[in-house]
């Protein structure tokens, strides 16, 4: 636009305010208030807002919770069996090489020793496993999370020992 076309632009405006003030009055109301709620809609969010989304995210970290802690202590259990498994692979790595299962005394270093283990296997609860030899068999032990032998429930034994069959 010419700079001519905006003064005429603007004198219009004026003549136009000079004679019919009302209406204009009127007009530059609407749109201001147009301007400013148009303003107030993209200040962003208010504050019940935001308490209303940190509040769903708590109920959602809460049935997340609920439904997670329970199942640690399985995950755990079933962490153990696999270890105790992968033990048991290495012991067979060992028998065929050797011959024989390593002794209860030298136990699972001789694993380490041979590089069969990479380091010395940690339970899932920051105890050792127990390697013992019954009968010429490899018997791989987690005591559980009490750490301690026998126990019920989550404190239970877990063992590559065969369980005998219930009658």
């Amino acid at each position: 636009m010419k700079q001519e076309d905006k003064i005429e632009s603007l004198r219009h405006k004026l003549s136009d305010a000079l004679t019919h003030p009302r209406e204009w009055l009127a007009r530059w109301r609407e749109r201001t208030c147009q301007m400013l709620s148009q303003r107030r809609r993209s200040r962003g969010m208010t504050l019940i807002e935001i308490m209303v989304v940190i509040a769903i995210l708590v109920m959602i970290a809460a049935a997340v919770g609920i439904a997670v802690i329970p199942r640690i202590e399985e995950a755990r259990r079933d962490r153990a069996s696999l270890d105790i498994k992968n033990i048991e692979g290495a012991l067979k790595l060992y028998y065929a090489r050797k011959g024989n299962y390593p002794d209860t005394a030298a136990g699972l270093k001789s694993l380490v020793d041979m590089q069969l283990l990479e380091e010395m296997p940690k339970d899932p609860w920051g105890n050792d496993y127990v390697y013992t030899r019954e009968g010429g068999k490899p018997i791989i032990t987690s005591y559980g999370r009490d750490g301690a032998p026998g126990g019920e429930g989550p404190d239970a034994d877990i063992s590559n020992r065969q369980q005998p069959a219930a009658k």
